[in-house]
């Protein structure tokens, strides 16, 4: 820790003089499940419930509480908020699109939700995805990223 009193300390960026304008951030991810583990999802034979309505309400969760998982975030005023996913034999991607009115971006909100909604749906299958030793050698929650960022209506 540095002992000079006058050097400023780092903390969250100071956005009082940037304009609000319309922000918008889209991310995705995936998480690879075994094809039984897919099954069990499409036809609703997961023990713990809906995989997909669960992990989608993890998703808005996460992106309102994105302040208090990261900790230089700003708190902002979302205004709009989508989740969706898409299954495929292996696979199921979330995609978080997440919009505001506001002085700072939304890409933070959007990969939270994703996050959350990938750690979501491994939770509740988890006991399908096991191994013999307890282990989760096919289970992968893969490429979450930022794939759009808008700014300004551009």
């Amino acid at each position: 820790m540095n002992s000079d009193p006058n050097e400023k300390l780092e903390g969250m960026v100071d956005i009082t003089d940037k304009p609000p304008v319309f922000r918008r951030a889209r991310a995705t991810g995936r998480i690879r499940l075994q094809e039984a583990t897919i099954e069990a999802i499409r036809s609703g034979r997961v023990k713990k419930g809906d995989v997909l309505a669960t992990a989608r309400l993890a998703a808005i969760l996460a992106v309102k509480d994105t302040p208090r998982l990261i900790p230089m975030c700003h708190s902002i005023s979302i205004t709009g908020l989508e989740v969706s996913f898409e299954l495929s034999e292996r696979r199921i991607e979330a995609l978080v699109t997440v919009t505001s009115v506001g002085r700072t971006g939304v890409e933070m909100e959007a990969l939270a939700g994703v996050s959350a909604a990938l750690l979501n749906v491994w939770d509740m299958v988890k006991y399908l995805e096991k191994d013999e030793s307890g282990n989760y050698p096919h289970t992968a929650i893969e490429e979450i990223r930022v794939t759009e960022k808008e700014k300004g209506g551009n």
